[in-house]
């Protein structure tokens, strides 16, 4: 990126369209580079047709156009495909897409890396190198979409914020990116197909109450106690159980939204139905929908285990028996490190 030149999707239309009438050109030429940059996504001015090669030019002395490319592309045996992608300042991220029956899912990441240290997770691993800016999560899915339009000739039809990184620890350039997708000069999804997943920042999830978001948000619980949830999860420390109990049930209370707690099993960790009992109880505190159990995805860095099936089985009939909405997730993309818990810039080919 030059010197002192500006980002071209980090301007408004309207931004664009003065700018276009003080270069003397008309003004729907503004419209033109906007859905250039968004509803066909492009990587460079020199793909933008329908402008004069004079003004791609002028185009690209003023500005920049750092948009994401794909690097790797790996497809596992379920369909799962599992993207790396490249930023301009050559940091690398991934993103998944997700195919079933029913819908064609999009799991993004909103951070290079992150700082959480999560102890079941690859991405917990790595440092935080920075923030992914909203226009390059909006890449994600614009890339993955094309992606599903190429493979099963469908548009994705929910995206989860479920990659690399803690959403709410980049919040402004996450909620910017929801923005945008959700516009109709964007990818024009409806909300209600887009979830957030949460770590657990409280300060957070209360400040999705106070901008009344409307897409759903999931909370990685994992643990359902504070002493088990610490070992497992340094954010514990700063953001307790309670805590988060309190800030979900605000954020309910402002937005009437979806929640989902996410709860990995871990053999001889979190599996007992004691376990259940005390999960039970978090699940009554607070209006939630469901409870994702999760089969848990190994990684070289930590020595957890898979709990046997008929553990798995007793756990959820547990929870079904005392009236919780449970379902379990299979893991999807395992075979390529595209599972829950496994991204991590990874060649597994």
């Amino acid at each position: 990126m030059k010197q002192g030149q500006q980002n071209i999707r980090h301007l408004s239309l309207t931004e664009l369209e003065h700018y276009f009438e003080e270069l003397g050109e008309k003004k729907f030429r503004a419209k033109q580079v906007y859905e250039w940059l968004w509803l066909k996504p492009v990587q460079s001015f020199s793909e933008m047709t329908n402008l004069s090669k004079e003004l791609r030019q002028k185009l690209g002395e003023q500005f920049t156009l750092p948009a994401l490319t794909v690097d790797l592309i790996q497809q596992s045996d379920d369909g799962t495909i599992k993207s790396r992608f490249r930023t301009h300042d050559g940091h690398l991220v991934e993103g998944v897409l997700i195919p079933t029956t029913s819908r064609f899912t999009a799991c993004v990441s909103s951070q290079i890396g992150c700082s959480l240290s999560c102890k079941f997770c690859a991405t917990g691993y790595m440092d935080r190198k920075r923030n992914l800016e909203f226009d390059e999560i909006y890449d994600e899915v614009a890339l993955i979409n094309k992606q599903c339009l190429e493979q099963y000739d469908k548009k994705i039809s929910n995206i989860v914020f479920m990659g690399m990184g803690e959403p709410l620890l980049n919040y402004k350039q996450v909620i910017r990116s929801i923005e945008k997708i959700t516009s109709p000069d964007g990818l024009a999804m409806s909300p209600r197909r887009i979830t957030v997943s949460t770590a657990g920042v409280a300060k957070g999830i209360r400040q999705l109450g106070d901008d009344k978001v409307k897409f759903k948000l999931a909370l990685s619980l994992h643990a359902a106690n504070d002493k088990k949830r610490h070992e497992i999860m340094p954010i514990n420390d700063s953001n307790n159980i309670k805590s988060l109990i309190d800030a979900l049930n605000y954020f309910y209370k402002q937005t009437g939204n979806e929640i989902t707690f996410e709860y990995i099993l871990f053999k001889n960790f979190n599996d007992s139905l004691q376990d259940a009992d005390e999960l039970i109880k978090i699940y009554r505190q607070v209006p939630a929908d469901l409870v994702n159990l999760i089969e848990y995805n190994p990684i070289d860095f930590a020595s957890f285990q898979k709990p046997e099936e008929s553990k798995v089985q007793a756990f959820m009939q547990y929870l079904e028996k005392h009236r919780v909405n449970v379902r379990l997730r299979r893991s999807r993309g395992k075979d390529i490190a595209a599972a829950c818990g496994q991204l991590a810039n990874i060649d597994n080919r």
